[in-house]
């Protein structure tokens, strides 16, 4: 079968959020030092690469990674390609995407070739989605949106105003996403949080199944 991962690797050096922690995969135990067994010591900030926002991120009241329905996570989603639009998804953006039948949108950008070149700084400049695009995903009934870059929104809102439309329709956002060898089409998603119990997001791993195969 077919299957894509939208994973980007989790590596020591890899761009991060600014001020997020860095990534360090040390060996607690290790077998060059005597010791019977590698074990890697895992450190870095819940929102590293390819990750999920649960709603505590943004609401004090609000649930952890660990509550977010698997039937969210796991089904089927459309895929939009974007990567000739200028500036951020906005509602303009959003309306030339056909929603019909769909709960699961995942929007690829001209941000999935920042991770195919495997860059390692931060960029400010990438491509995020704006607040009237997220109303009106909001008003076309999306339980998921998916983005390819370290946040849904862009660098430097001070509000976090899509995040607050997003997270409080309930509508759960994967961001860090690689699809920049994905073709636009129709897939099942499968989207696998760690189950870190009442955590602000989690690493993933992110998978799309081309339906038919």
């Amino acid at each position: 079968m077919a299957i894509h991962d939208l994973t980007v690797p989790v590596h020591p050096g890899m761009p991060v959020w600014p001020k997020d922690p860095g990534v360090s995969l040390p060996l607690a135990r290790s077998l060059a030092r005597g010791d019977d067994t590698n074990v890697t010591r895992i450190e870095m900030g819940a929102h590293t690469g390819t990750h999920i926002d649960a709603p505590f991120h943004f609401k004090p009241d609000g649930t952890g990674i660990d509550q977010v329905p698997l039937e969210t996570l796991i089904g089927l989603c459309r895929v939009f390609d974007l990567t000739d639009i200028p500036g951020h998804i906005d509602r303009a953006a959003v309306e030339r995407c056909d929603l019909r039948g769909v709960t699961r949108a995942l929007f690829k950008t001209r941000n999935s070739q920042r991770w195919a070149r495997a860059e390692t700084a931060f960029d400010p400049q990438f491509i995020a989605i704006v607040a009237d695009g997220a109303q009106l995903l909001v008003e076309r009934g999306m339980k998921l949106v998916g983005v390819d870059y370290l946040s849904v929104e862009p660098f430097g809102s001070k509000q976090h105003p899509v995040h607050h439309i997003l997270l409080g329709a309930n509508v759960t956002v994967i961001e860090g996403l690689n699809l920049s060898a994905v073709a636009p089409g129709d897939y099942e998603l499968i989207a696998m949080p760690l189950r870190l119990r009442g955590a602000d997001g989690s690493p993933a791993r992110v998978v799309l199944r081309k339906l038919g195969t």
